[in-house]
């Protein structure tokens, strides 16, 4: 379940609404395209239901992905929901605010590729964390990428 929650927000919903929105409008590929429904999917909705999760069941984040078995560690994934919950706000937030897409795509971008890379240096990561992994370094480059073609 975990593997097609990630998919579809790293790939297929924002991938899907690219399609859409080209076969809608007729507009052609852009960054600022690309940005938005990255933004919208993989920081918005994505980040917004993780971090309901970390704050109602922490112990999902902290046993089953991150390996970590104290109880102790359930505060630090709460306080990570938080984090994850408030920028899945500005992420969703960017469907009524268009404006904010660059700003929420460079957090995003600089959040993603930082995780990801954290879990790079863990010297023995599960499957579920190498998942995370995965996913948050190509989201990570992906909203990099769309930000920087987005400001030219």
């Amino acid at each position: 379940m975990y593997l097609a929650v990630v998919v579809a927000f790293m790939l297929v919903l924002p991938l899907g609404s690219i399609g859409l929105s080209l076969a809608a409008t007729g507009a052609t590929l852009s960054a600022a395209l690309v940005a938005k429904w990255f933004v919208i999917w993989s920081v918005g909705a994505r980040l917004s239901l993780a971090g309901f999760r970390q704050i109602i069941q922490p112990r999902y984040t902290a046993q089953v992905i991150l390996s970590l078995e104290h109880e102790e560690s359930h505060l630090l994934v709460r306080e990570l929901g938080f984090a994850n919950l408030a920028l899945g706000i500005a992420g969703l937030a960017c469907w009524l605010f268009p404006a904010w897409v660059p700003a929420v795509a460079l957090t995003g971008a600089i959040f993603y590729c930082l995780a990801g890379f954290n879990h790079l240096v863990q010297p023995h990561r599960g499957k579920l964390e190498k998942i995370a992994m995965v996913s948050d370094l190509f989201v990570g480059l992906v909203l990099a990428t769309a930000f920087v073609g987005a400001i030219e």
